[in-house]
């Protein structure tokens, strides 16, 4: 009889589980609180910096019109994710697979913000190269677009489909932090484990061996697009977790470092530069005057911010991405990154690198290409310099978040001295 199945006692406990699970609102430090303007500036040509169909880039940052205080900016690929104060999220940028989450039939829509119906109120989102994801205060999350790997589209929930609108993904336990790689996605539980989906073949996802990690072996691409538990030896509690473009790391309780997907330049901080395919415990970050508070990750370089407000950077070194001076080498180790006033979050593009003050100031380094670096030149920048512009006058920055061409800014007015 199926009612038998199971043991009753365990089953109670379960129901009174999720019934708490829904009383609370999750919670977690890297949520976004104090609301702002939006700024954006780089590269524009398919609308990601949400100014309209003829601004194709911007030199100094430049503000986008919203309806509502702006709680979080992120920049994907090749498009932008906002979240408003009261929860709800607007996107705008290239819309080929689905990463805006709406309807983009009328042309132009694509390139001005509009919101995304998703009926709960969001608290985090994050995006990648085509994929959009969003956490919500009872801890599910819901994502839109699609995965990609060396060979194309290989689906977001169900293999070798996109999702135009937003769909919840399978989760057993309630996520309080959500983080997307250039295609893959990192959820931290409420209970301190990590979920990831997505995209394997860089070792990225932590829990997919390297003969399954080409669209999933023989279990095929369900294997990686269902989200499924890292697993480790020994219960390793998260309390955080961040992604690189290919690559992923996470704090455990104890402080120590792990990490997983590429290391082609040492930009995990591995002494090898194979691919991690299992979570390592990293010991270059085993510095016992330092904890480790931030991880940002561009397409081969890191940048790490520790609890002093000092930001290191390890990885490739061209065109000035580690912000370590001129002519600068790759590092196997977190090196410093110097003359800059404390810093309280770090953020990277493909080959760009910024760091926010505690003071509300912005610094950028690396390729000056796509005019991200806020100097109005395509020079590189070896070094930190502050960024500066009309936009940015009698402003502190809150945030910052970097995409493939564009990188987008969180900003406040600085209160009036009378």
């Amino acid at each position: 009889m199926p009612a038998k199945k199971g043991a009753p006692k365990r089953k109670s406990e379960v129901i009174d589980e999720d019934q708490d699970a829904k009383k609370a609102k999750v919670s977690h430090s890297s949520h976004g609180t104090e609301s702002g303007l939006v700024l954006v500036l780089g590269q524009g040509d398919v609308g990601q910096l949400g100014l309209g169909e003829n601004v194709m880039e911007r030199k100094k940052p430049a503000l986008v019109s919203l309806p509502e205080p702006m709680v979080q900016v992120v920049a994907g690929g090749m498009h932008s994710v906002c979240l408003s104060e009261a929860g709800h999220v607007y996107t705008f940028g290239c819309n080929d697979e689905g990463a805006l989450g709406r309807d983009t039939a009328e042309e132009g829509t694509e390139t001005h913000p509009a919101r995304v119906e998703l009926g709960e109120k969001v608290v985090q989102v994050s995006a990648g190269d085509s994929h959009s994801a969003a956490l919500t205060e009872d801890g599910l999350v819901y994502m839109w677009g699609s995965f990609r790997d060396n060979n194309g589209v290989i689906g977001l929930l169900e293999p070798f489909k996109t999702c135009t609108r937003p769909s919840k993904l399978p989760l057993a336990e309630p996520v309080v932090k959500i983080a997307s790689g250039n295609d893959h996605l990192v959820m931290l539980t409420l209970d301190g484990n990590l979920f990831t989906c997505g995209c394997a073949e860089q070792g990225q996802l932590g829990r997919v061996p390297e003969h399954f990690s080409n669209r999933g072996g023989r279990q095929g691409l369900s294997r990686l697009l269902v989200p499924q538990m890292v697993k480790l030896k020994g219960k390793v509690h998260f309390t955080d977790a961040f992604c690189g473009a290919y690559l992923t790391f996470a704090i455990s309780k104890e402080g120590y470092v792990y990490g997983f997907g590429l290391s082609n330049y040492h930009q995990l901080g591995t002494k090898s530069t194979k691919m991690c395919y299992v979570p390592v415990k990293l010991t270059c970050f085993k510095n016992s005057t330092t904890s480790w508070v931030q991880f940002a990750g561009g397409q081969h370089h890191t940048l790490c911010l520790d609890a002093q407000g000092q930001v290191y950077s390890l990885g490739r070194a061209e065109y000035g991405r580690l912000g370590l001076g001129e002519g600068a080498e790759e590092k196997s180790e977190p090196t410093v990154v110097s003359s800059m006033e404390p810093v309280c979050s770090v953020a990277c593009g493909a080959s760009v690198s910024y760091a926010v003050t505690k003071e509300g100031s912005l610094y950028s380094w690396g390729m000056g290409t796509n005019l991200q670096l806020g100097t109005g030149e395509e020079d590189d920048e070896w070094s930190p310099v502050k960024m500066s512009g009309k936009q940015l006058e009698n402003r502190t920055v809150l945030m910052v978040s970097s995409g493939g061409q564009h990188t987008a800014l969180l900003v406040k007015d600085k209160p009036q001295s009378s």
